[in-house]
Formats: structure tokens, sequence, C-alpha cells
């Protein structure tokens, strides 16, 4: 064992979990689904800034990309969309939100389907409701699952998308075992690697969550193959990138009084809880 990985091992023990729903299922609390569910308004509440529920949902066709088990996605459902579509890589999750949808009575206005976002099924002009929960800092090419959000709304579609940065204090996506929050501002990728894998080894679904957030290169090298990185500064530049215009956009900072830092060029990437933009499709 490396000095970093023990010293990062060390100072967890200080530091209490966020409640994280992969630990919530373990527990035999709720499913990732149900937990998903239950927050499903939550993914809202920064775009209530500009929009309505009514505007987003009501008589829409909406797709949920990184839908994850469903959860969220059964959720729009219950706000009277035409259909709503849930779309994920993962193919267990396809089974998962369809087993929940039957429980709930939300079949026949949700389609869960496996694929990737950067390479869409659906036909051109088809959906007034796009959301990107949670989800722009997975995907592997985040410019091209743009280009296909504009390909697949409606002139006049909405695309909403929040993302935590990456340096986010739990940014690196690893609070279901590491609670210190921005350790990878402090320790390695592949010290946080290492302390990973040993912490969730003896865990019911430790193999599942290993495979699950971290992959190989090219060159054999692991890294998180997760995330993306996605910081703010990466995300201006991709906007221009897109033909879809902002019609709006907000940092929500971490705390109330962290609002200066959370609006400083230098400091921002730290003391940003989430990047909020709505895009509209000319």
């Amino acid at each position: 064992m490396s000095v970093a990985t023990w010293m990062c091992k060390k100072l967890n023990r200080w530091f209490p979990r966020p409640v994280h729903p992969f630990n919530l299922a373990n527990e035999g609390k709720k499913t990732y689904a149900e937990w998903q569910f239950e927050r499903g308004e939550q993914t809202l509440q920064f775009y209530l800034r500009f929009t309505s529920k009514e505007d987003m949902f009501t008589g829409k066709e909406v797709l949920d990309i990184g839908c994850g088990a469903g959860g969220k996605t059964l959720y729009y459902a219950t706000l009277n969309p035409r259909h709503v579509y849930g779309i994920d890589v993962v193919e267990h999750y396809r089974e998962e939100a369809t087993e929940l949808a039957r429980k709930k009575g939300l079949d026949k206005v949700s389609t869960f389907v496996t694929g990737d976002a950067a390479n869409l099924s659906f036909p051109d002009d088809k959906f007034d409701t796009i959301i990107m929960n949670d989800a722009m800092e997975h995907v592997d090419d985040p410019i091209a699952v743009l280009n296909e959000c504009h390909r697949v709304l409606k002139p006049g579609g909405r695309l909403y998308v929040n993302f935590p940065p990456y340096y986010h204090p739990y940014g690196a996506h690893l609070s279901d075992v590491i609670g210190i929050p921005w350790v990878h501002s402090f320790f390695s990728e592949k010290t946080l690697i290492q302390v990973y894998k040993d912490l969730v080894s003896s865990l019911p679904d430790g193999e599942k969550r290993i495979e699950f957030r971290i992959g190989r290169k090219d060159s054999g090298e692991e890294y998180f193959s997760y995330i993306n990185k996605m910081t703010i500064k990466r995300f201006e530049q991709i906007k221009k990138s897109v033909p879809l215009r902002v019609r709006f956009e907000h940092h929500e900072p971490l705390r109330p009084f962290l609002s200066v830092p959370a609006r400083l060029p230098l400091s921002r990437e730290y003391f940003v809880k989430m990047v909020v933009c709505i895009f509209e499709k000319a």
C-alpha cells in the first residue's frame, strides 16, 4: 500500500459519507429506482426559475437522457406528458425501470431503451422536451450528444441540462464510500482508484461498482471511465460548438454565502453546486 493510499483511507474515517442510493440499496432501505422516483421533483428545481412543470411536460413528448434506473423518468411520467422515454447505456437499468413502471401503472406512458445518446435511434424533430439531469458529466462525447439532441428536438423544443462541475466537493462521484470533500483535488486518480477498490471490495455489490466506475485505456492504465471530468470552462466551450441557443443559464453556489467565490473565474469550479442551462432549438 502506498503512503498516499494509506493517508487517504485514514483521512476518510473522519468524514461521514453523504447519503447514496447504492448504499441504501445494500441496506435494503430502497432500490435505486425508488430513490430516483422520490427525488424526481428535485431534479427540476433549478429549471423552475425560468419555466414551469406544465410547460416542460403537459402533453409533451419527453426524452430523459441518462435515466439510470428510471425512477426520475417515471416521476416525469406523472406530470401528464404525451409520452416519456428514458435512455441509458446500462442494460439492467432498462429492466429495473420497466418493472417499476408496471408497479406504478405508468407503463403505458413510458418506454425505456438501452443506447448511446450520441447515436439516438429516434427520428428527427420528435421531442418537445429533453432532460439531461446529472448526465452531462458522464457522456463520452458531449458535443455529439448535444448535436443529437438538436436533431431529435422539434423546432422550439428545449433541452434542460444540469450537472455538478468536476471540482464540486463530490464531483469525482466516489461519495458512496469516500466522504472527503474535494478528494480528487488532493489525491491522484491512481491513488483514488486503489482506495475505491479497497473500500468496496467487501461490499455485496463491490465488483459491480468497480466495473461501473473504472475502465482501462488501450495502454492498460485504469481510469475513472464513469465521468468525463466536465468543468464549467469546458462546458462554456462546448456550448459554442452546437447549434442550440441558450435561453437560460445559472450557476448555483454550494451555499448562499459562497455566491461570490461561485462567480469568480478562479474559484467557481470549486464552489458551484450545479451548472444549469436551458437550450432551445430555433
